[in-house]
């Protein structure tokens, strides 16, 4: 069969493949439907054979027989079949994909009077206290990085932190309605 498999390897031989195909379809066929899945024994068998067909020049005899080789295709068709039944179909009424209602007029006019309010609570802040929330918020650092570039204790950062918070909480609450 090693020889056979070269043969087609080498020059596409029809009569050579034909010999393997006569030889190794049932006995694939017959791995396939020990196999399980849905996909059927006959379609894994032509995917197999097919993909024989097409990398017998790939087969080294001194690797190994080509029994071997040719059921290692198989156990790899039989493998992509099992995945394939495995995977989800697209829903598109999945959550995920539906994308979100716009919002409601009034909820955007109040986004961005909110945002004009901190807009100004933030210019109202002492700098240091803005620049804090500044390094924090509009350029991702942590705290101990803020201290770091400023070359303030961490406790100063913190501090800085914790009364601007209060300032901006007293700023919105005075000019919007309380949360």
């Amino acid at each position: 069969m090693s020889d056979l498999l070269v043969t087609v390897g080498q020059s596409q031989d029809v009569d050579a493949f034909e010999a393997l195909f006569r030889y190794f379809a049932p006995r694939i066929k017959a791995y396939m439907s020990r196999g399980g899945g849905s996909a059927s024994a006959e379609e894994l068998m032509q995917e197999t054979m097919v993909a024989v067909w097409k990398k017998a020049a790939l087969y080294d005899p001194a690797r190994g027989a080509a029994s071997t080789w040719i059921f290692s295709i198989a156990r790899n068709q039989r493998i992509d079949a099992f995945r394939r039944e495995r995977r989800p179909d697209f829903d598109r009424n999945d959550p995920a994909f539906v994308p979100d209602a716009d919002p409601a007029a009034d909820s955007l006019i109040e986004a961005f009077e909110d945002a004009g309010r901190l807009r100004v609570a933030l210019a109202a802040l002492p700098g240091d206290q803005a620049e804090v929330l500044k390094l924090a918020f509009f350029e991702d650092q942590s705290q101990s990085a803020i201290a770091t570039a400023l070359n303030v204790p961490l406790g100063t950062v913190k501090s800085r932190m914790r009364l601007a918070f209060v300032k901006l909480r007293a700023a919105i609450g005075r000019s919007g309605d309380p949360a």
